[in-house]
């Protein structure tokens, strides 16, 4: 094997590789080796096939896999003699190739960056915290109170009024007499006054009385998620087949519902589940902070296809969310959005070097119990969640980046100097924009110096 070229433009490097004859004839011989074992030829064993025989037989056949076999082994040896560590899968463009020439192909692969990781004692992040107020247990225990009231059906003759409960029948027609699936209901429950149905509907099922049948006009929002459906007019006739009242419950009797012992038990694990919420977004905005630091502290060259793959992921996302609006996205947003991809690849690259620094992996233990999780997301569904798991073993690998993230940026947390900050609620959960074009046109336009290459 020889490397005819070798060309470097940043860190994509281009090789023009070419395997000689003889190395080619000795793949050959070694797959015809293996075809022999198993082929069936009259006059001869299994394995006691002569080569030429096999050759003659066989030898066009297994040209394309001589040829896949050529490059992976060749192209690994390449780089492994140029010291090249790749990022990615090489792009490999093979030349015409026949049978007893050498084979001359094309290697074109990205290359890992190689920077110098920061000194992790000196960096310095806040942790916001939250104490859980009383107020917030009481607003949460109040909701508890009103999800779990008890329904009592009304037997007196009254009409009905906001805050009932109505079991209804209804169909209903747009105004030009087309019928829509998801224009008809039976049995459906609808809590007056609560906003359930669409603008209108529920206002003109109040005063109303057990047994009445009624007509009720409606238009569609303009924004409704039913584009056939968006701003039109319609009439629904409704059958109003049962009209109950909440009965008042009490704390005590909730507990009890849920397996506990008292009022007393339900508060606290009432007050344990919002600190738990609150710990949720304390460590998202402390790894935010974290990244934060990084994108600072790092600039260097990325390669390409990374980026370039990454940049067409964010795209397609932002494609996804807008696609019940009809709303392309412009070449000036997709600009904004490279930047973003190439924050995402930059930071990757650095959290990876920390994790094989510090020989940090994931354990089979820890994508179990990941796998468990995934599983409790689906009630009544888990053995179902097992089995797609353990078909596809390529998607419990999906699992794994998410739990070497963290683990990663634990260990960068523990040489960290962290220091907390006491804050309200108000300022802990303030909502911070999402939107990956808010995102990346917010990012900083200019960077601390590079860190020193190795």
């Amino acid at each position: 094997m020889q490397v005819l070229n070798h060309k470097e433009s940043g860190l994509q490097h281009t090789l023009e590789i070419k395997v000689t004859e003889k190395e080619i004839d000795a793949i050959i011989e070694s797959e015809l080796v293996e075809v022999g074992k198993t082929v069936k030829i009259a006059g001869f064993r299994p394995g006691k096939v002569p080569m030429p025989i096999l050759r003659q037989k066989y030898g066009r056949m297994i040209l394309s896999d001589v040829i896949n076999k050529a490059v992976n082994q060749f192209s690994q040896k390449a780089m492994d003699d140029k010291k090249l560590k790749p990022a990615g899968q090489p792009e490999i463009k093979v030349d015409k190739f026949e049978e007893g020439q050498p084979l001359n192909y094309t290697l074109t692969i990205d290359v890992m960056p190689q920077f110098d990781l920061i000194d992790l004692k000196k960096i310095s992040v806040e942790k916001l915290v939250a104490k859980v107020e009383k107020k917030t247990i009481d607003e949460r225990l109040t909701r508890i109170l009103e999800g779990n009231a008890e329904l009592e059906l009304v037997t007196e003759d009254r009409a009905t009024k906001k805050g009932d409960t109505i079991s209804v029948d209804f169909h209903g027609q747009t105004k030009e007499g087309e019928t829509v699936p998801g224009m008809s209901g039976h049995d459906m429950q609808i809590k007056l006054g609560t906003g359930q149905m669409i603008p209108g509907f529920e206002d003109q099922l109040v005063g109303k009385k057990a047994g009445a049948h009624c007509h009720v006009d409606v238009t569609f929002p303009k924004d409704y998620g039913a584009k056939e459906l968006a701003g039109k007019e319609a009439m629904f006739h409704v059958d109003i087949k049962a009209v109950y009242e909440e009965r008042a419950t009490t704390l005590d009797s909730v507990a009890k519902k849920f397996n506990m012992a008292d009022e007393a038990a339900l508060k606290d694990a009432v007050e344990k589940d919002i600190a738990g919420e609150y710990s949720g977004v304390t460590r998202m905005k402390l790894k935010r902070a974290l990244l934060d630091v990084f994108d600072d502290a790092y600039d260097f060259p990325l390669p390409p296809n990374m980026v370039k793959s990454e940049h067409q992921f964010v795209v397609s996302q932002v494609e996804q969310e807008r696609k019940a609006e009809g709303k392309p996205v412009t070449d000036e947003e997709k600009a904004a959005l490279l930047s973003l991809a190439e924050r995402r690849v930059r930071l990757g690259l650095v959290l990876a070097e920390v994790g094989k620094s510090q020989k940090i992996e994931v354990t089979q233990d820890e994508l179990h119990k990941a796998v468990v999780n995934e599983a409790m997301r689906y009630q009544g569904q888990e053995r179902q969640v097992f089995e797609y798991y353990q078909k596809n073993p390529q998607v419990i690998e999906s699992l794994r980046a998410p739990i070497y993230e963290d683990k990663v940026i634990d260990y960068i947390l523990s040489e960290a100097k962290v220091s907390e900050k006491a804050v309200s609620v108000e300022e802990l959960t303030a909502e911070e924009d999402e939107d990956l074009l808010a995102l990346a046109k917010g990012k900083k336009a200019e960077k601390k110096p590079a860190a020193k290459k190795k």
